[in-house]
């Protein structure tokens, strides 16, 4: 199949070459995805080296898979986006059956002044906080408010209807807000 102009540089007609096992086209699309992919993975699991391992075997399935790819759909993104997500909601399941600890914060020690603690505080306490979310509503949180991806986009990526992503969107807003509203009084 031959692809023209601009449509040459698009996924779906990388994708085409990658079936054919063209390694150039497995690199391009690897440079414009995997950045993505691993801020996801790190976002959700809170370990670089485990977060670089996901991306790389995401990008490793759209290798192995390509011969089942069928464009026009949602794009190579949302599926390697989903692919990265239930990675790391496999993980995290193993984890919990894996250790009962909790993972250990590091704490900045740089001496700071009483706003920027403050700040770092809040930030620790909503990592926290998204952390011990239900391992769906933290992926929705991460892709709605890190990754920045439309409702519909992360709906398709969790595999739910819109509808059902924005209750469980609106179950892990309402959580968030629970968990650090006693820190934002004590602030006060």
């Amino acid at each position: 199949m031959a692809v023209r102009g601009d449509d040459a540089d698009s996924d779906d007609a990388l994708m085409v070459r990658v079936c054919a096992r063209d390694p150039v086209a497995f690199r391009i699309l690897v440079d414009r995805h995997v950045r993505m992919l691993h801020r996801i993975a790190y976002r959700m699991i809170a370990d670089p080296t485990e977060a670089e391992d996901i991306s790389q075997e995401a990008m490793l399935r759209l290798w192995r898979d390509a011969a089942r790819w069928q464009g026009g759909n949602a794009g190579t993104g949302a599926w390697l986006n989903r692919v990265v997500v239930n990675l790391c909601l496999d993980r995290l399941r193993r984890r919990r059956f894996a250790s009962d600890e909790a993972v250990p914060q590091r704490a900045d020690e740089t001496p700071l002044a009483p706003e920027e603690l403050d700040a770092a505080r809040m930030r620790s306490a909503t990592v926290a906080a998204i952390g011990a979310l239900p391992d769906r509503q933290r992926a929705a949180i991460v892709l709605t408010y890190y990754e920045e991806v439309s409702n519909q986009v992360a709906a398709e990526t969790l595999d739910m209807n819109l509808k059902a992503f924005e209750s469980l969107l609106l179950r892990a807003r309402s959580a968030l807000r629970a968990a650090l509203t006693p820190m934002k009084d004590a602030a006060q």
